[in-house]
């Protein structure tokens, strides 16, 4: 059941995502997406928790104050996913696919997504991590979930609630929701004492 408070804010959700938007809808949340466009560029110094919460700014950065009323509430989120600190972005072919899951396969790996609420009044931003550790994959078994599956809008090449992650999943470290694109509890946790 959502607070009172909650329930006078007009939810805007920045991302295209349609994890997020069912993650959030099943929060039992009502929101409009409003997506913006933004050059996801970052300082080559940052470490992934950094990116994260960097690119969730910059995406609630595209609105304007004048966008955001007094009764509306931004919740802007952005998903890495990161081997051994070096980030691997959402893939640009098949062959992209292949090698990141061939380099995810028999290892752990993070995936962290930074969110940042803003209101008129404020902004909070928060990030959250999740271990991740893959079984060995073999090559048809890559074949299979990219031709199947087609990877290519997600961070790291794999979705967690397709059949990758049903077969090839041995165990997670944290929330499972976050490696599907939205730290849901946390998110509840600090929209309750932000607002």
């Amino acid at each position: 059941m959502l607070s009172d408070t909650l329930k006078n804010y007009k939810i805007i959700l920045a991302s295209a995502s349609p994890r997020r938007r069912h993650l959030l809808g099943e929060m039992g949340f009502e929101f409009d997406v409003v997506s913006r466009k933004i050059a996801e560029v970052f300082p080559l110094a940052y470490n992934p928790e950094q990116v994260a919460l960097h690119l969730a700014e910059l995406k609630a950065a595209a609105f304007s104050t004048t966008e955001l009323e007094p009764d509306k509430l931004l919740i802007a989120a952005d998903t890495v996913v990161a081997l051994e600190n070096r980030i691997l972005g959402k893939p640009i072919s098949r062959k992209n696919a292949f090698d990141t899951l061939e380099q995810l396969s028999g290892r752990s790996h993070k995936v962290i997504t930074g969110v940042c609420l803003r209101t008129s009044t404020g902004t909070h931003s928060f990030a959250s991590s999740t271990k991740v550790y893959f079984k060995q994959l073999d090559a048809e078994e890559i074949n299979y979930y990219i031709t199947n599956f087609l990877p290519f809008d997600k961070a790291g090449a794999y979705g967690i609630q397709e059949w990758i992650g049903h077969v090839a999943i041995e165990k997670i470290e944290g929330s499972y929701y976050n490696v599907m694109g939205l730290p849901t509890h946390k998110l509840y946790e600090e929209l309750m004492s932000f607002i």
